[in-house]
């Protein structure tokens, strides 16, 4: 997968997904001027204790030049944990989301017993009689990820942070 980046015109560029494997960078609008990889710092996937964020850093007092989308990465990206390989595994949470999310989405939930399922755990108030129910606001702001906690609480470390400098 190719990835666009804006050069900010300073040795680091912060990324949106790590990088599993960079095959290659460049700057230009087709990444003709390629970069040598040994200038280059590369934080990434495998995640280990201490991760504050993917990025590219180049070494050597070299910058990437201020453009829209003129650093052109390609490679394979996503958040692999360490297993003493060089790609490293899916994390274990992120196996379990998509478990979750494949099982609620399965018959006999596929229907419209499935939203009540998946909100059975919002419910505060509840009458027979009527046959209402009233859920309880979204504590996180929104829907969250996904809508559901149980998955949203296992996905949400995976989730990129505002990058430095955003308000």
């Amino acid at each position: 997968m190719t990835l666009r980046l804006d050069g900010r015109g300073t040795p680091t560029i912060e990324l949106p997904v790590p990088p599993i494997e960079l095959v290659s960078i460049g700057v230009g609008t087709e990444g003709a001027l390629g970069l040598d990889l040994d200038a280059l710092l590369i934080v990434g996937s495998p995640i280990g204790p201490g991760y504050d964020g993917a990025r590219f850093s180049l070494r050597h007092g070299l910058v990437f030049p201020k453009g829209r989308g003129n650093v052109i990465a390609e490679g394979r990206w996503g958040y692999t944990e360490d297993n003493g390989t060089p790609d490293g595994r899916t994390p274990l949470a992120v196996k379990r989301a998509c478990i979750l999310l494949v099982l609620r989405g399965l018959h006999p939930l596929a229907d419209d017993a499935a939203f009540e399922a998946r909100s059975r755990w919002r419910i505060i108030e509840e009458r027979t009689r009527d046959q209402s129910y009233r859920l309880d606001p979204n504590r996180g702001g929104g829907v969250g990820l996904t809508g559901d906690a149980e998955v949203d609480a296992l996905l949400t470390p995976y989730v990129r942070t505002s990058p430095v400098g955003a308000a």
